[in-house]
């Protein structure tokens, strides 16, 4: 976490501060000899790293210990909460964006989701309208912005400024992330599932070992992959890794070679399931119509009885789970990963009755074995991954300002 200065005397000077700056961040408040104990420093040196980071406005005294005896009291001290701004801004295929804010301690200060016509909408106008209403609704201005992280449903090639593999009107344009980019001071552009795979790792069930890596399929209306290679994301040459969707299922030369998201994407879904006479408009309503049917709750609800409509969603439920191993085997036989975590709408529906059937699917292909879970987060995966990694680079930037000769 800490940044790399030069100078002997300043270096060590802001790696203490880093150091006691990362403490407060990462224990909460904290007094003088707390602190000493921690970075192992002085009593001089502790309180003169305090006093330099208390002047920049990244540290405060929030209050005293509570005294039970004669003795004096100390002080408490912290993170400057306003030190730093981090936003995140998601924008989704459903003519939808999604926008959250934090503070340098992580506290949300404002969420909004704000309806789009892309089609009618200049999308860097969209994404900036986005970002002015957020600060409005926290209270800030966009300069106080420190970062902001945009998830976007494609992939972002930052050579030539383009955006591929994505289905939303008007994003194809050129420079168009560019003119974002520039409206703040730092910015930073992700695939969405990407960013889901942070708030899997920060909150999820990757959350228990941080030093290993994971895959997670993405299951929703659209589908994606993101590879977690034990905390780093591999993205590829061109941002595209991942881009399972596009994978062929079929074999060349026949009359007509489908892709893994015509099978497992929300229509191909939706479709397979009215085969089993669950019968919705999108596909994890879908799935979680046969997961009730599975269940005690909700299949006398379904024609034909309980009984018949559990056997009819245990058979969609088997045949999806079919589909989706057919693309998992690859990712299992090519990355041997630690985990597999199902995440996204479909995956959520499904939860375990879907895992396990995926789970059985991929045993029956061959000699293929990997864990498997559901994701972790329940809120929204795109956004909190966004956030945190846009709090992470703010931090970062923090960091980099206490080996600045400015600081």
């Amino acid at each position: 976490m800490m940044a790399r200065v030069s100078g002997s005397s300043r270096l060590l000077g802001a790696i203490n501060e880093s150091a006691a700056l990362a403490h407060l961040l990462e224990s909460g408040p904290l007094t003088r000899a707390d602190l000493r104990a921690l970075i192992g420093l002085s009593k001089p040196s502790t309180s003169e790293v305090l006093r330099r980071l208390q002047d920049a406005g990244l540290a405060l005294t929030v209050g005293r210990t509570q005294g039970g005896g004669p003795g004096p009291t100390a002080e408490i001290y912290a993170a400057n909460p306003e030190a730093a701004y981090a936003a995140a801004v998601s924008v989704r295929k459903a003519s939808t964006i999604a926008a959250a804010v934090c503070d340098l301690s992580g506290a949300l200060r404002a969420r909004i989701e704000v309806e789009v016509d892309f089609a009618g909408t200049d999308a860097a106008r969209a994404v900036t309208g986005a970002v002015e209403e957020l600060c409005r609704r926290a209270g800030l201005r966009v300069d106080q912005l420190d970062h902001v992280q945009l998830a976007i449903p494609g992939s972002y090639d930052e050579r030539t400024d383009m955006v591929r593999h994505i289905h939303v009107p008007g994003w194809e344009r050129p420079g168009l992330l560019g003119e974002v980019r520039r409206a703040y001071r730092a910015a930073h552009v992700d695939n969405d599932v990407n960013l889901a795979a942070v708030a899997e790792r920060h909150r999820g069930v990757a959350a228990a070992d941080p030093s290993a890596g994971f895959a997670m399929l993405w299951l929703g209306e659209g589908v994606g992959l993101a590879i977690d290679l034990g905390g780093t994301l591999l993205r590829g040459a061109r941002q595209g890794a991942g881009e399972i969707g596009y994978m062929p299922v079929g074999l060349p030369g026949a009359e007509r070679r489908p892709d893994y998201e015509e099978l497992v994407g929300g229509p191909a879904v939706v479709a397979l399931a009215a085969e089993y006479g669950f019968v919705a408009e999108t596909a994890h309503d879908a799935v979680a119509l046969a997961v009730a049917a599975v269940g005690t709750a909700g299949g006398a609800a379904l024609a034909g009885g309980p009984q018949e409509a559990a056997g009819r969603g245990r058979a969609f439920l088997g045949v999806l789970a079919a589909r989706i191993a057919v693309g998992l085997a690859a990712v299992v036989a090519v990355l041997d990963p630690p985990l597999v975590v199902l995440a996204g709408e479909v995956a959520q529906a499904g939860a375990d009755p879907l895992r396990a059937a995926v789970e059985a699917s991929l045993g029956e292909i061959g000699e293929l074995r990997t864990p498997i879970a559901v994701t972790g987060v329940e809120d929204d995966a795109v956004l909190f991954g966004a956030l945190e990694a846009s709090l992470s680079a703010a931090r970062e930037a923090l960091f980099a300002r206490l080996g600045s000769p400015a600081f």
